[in-house]
């Protein structure tokens, strides 16, 4: 199976349009949305082309094939919005052997402690910028921001295949990648 990941869209409905291209050009079969779908947030400046409406119509034509979790800028007000659930925490997901823990990032991050044992993989977003850490025990990464980048990196997502994770910006170039290996056995 493959898996689009993407976080912080922040209602950039010209983003979110490049992003669901790259989707379909990638040929995959998932999209996990890592937060932060509608609300730019008081934060950040207003994304491009920013429109909540257009971008909630874009996301529920995916909604059969959308796992998200829920980012600081949603709400249930977002939620009555969109034909997919958002609210969840967190999200567990196994791919090669590996444990995802995968979350936005301002409640869980790599100095937390997950509510899950054993987890290989912590995949977060909140921070706009794309990572990739070792951290022995387990590994965090960030796939960057669809909508607004922040620290000098690209409109990104990732993608994850057989624990090939990709770096993607959103004109469909690779920048980085990492291929992931169990840290624990079951």
């Amino acid at each position: 199976m493959k898996w689009l990941i993407a976080s912080d869209i922040h209602g950039s409905s010209r983003c979110c349009e490049k992003l669901l291209r790259r989707f379909e050009a990638e040929k995959a079969d998932r999209l996990l949305l890592l937060g932060d779908l509608l609300y730019h947030g008081a934060r950040n400046a207003l994304p491009e082309e920013y429109g909540t409406m257009s971008t909630a119509e874009q996301l529920n034509r995916y909604k059969d094939v959308i796992v998200a979790v829920r980012g600081n800028c949603d709400s249930e007000v977002d939620q009555a919005v969109l034909d997919f659930p958002i609210l969840q925490d967190f999200t567990a997901l196994v791919d090669n052997g590996c444990l995802i823990f995968a979350t936005h990032g301002h409640l869980y991050d790599e100095h937390s402690r997950f509510p899950l044992q054993g987890v290989d993989v912590l995949l977060s977003g909140h921070t706009h910028v794309p990572v990739c850490h070792d951290l022995g025990n387990f590994v965090a990464m960030n796939p960057g921001s669809v909508s607004i980048p922040k620290g000098g990196s690209r409109h990104s997502y990732m993608t994850l295949e057989k624990g090939l994770y990709r770096w993607v910006d959103l004109d469909g170039e690779e920048y980085r990648r990492f291929e992931m290996t169990p840290r624990h056995q079951y």
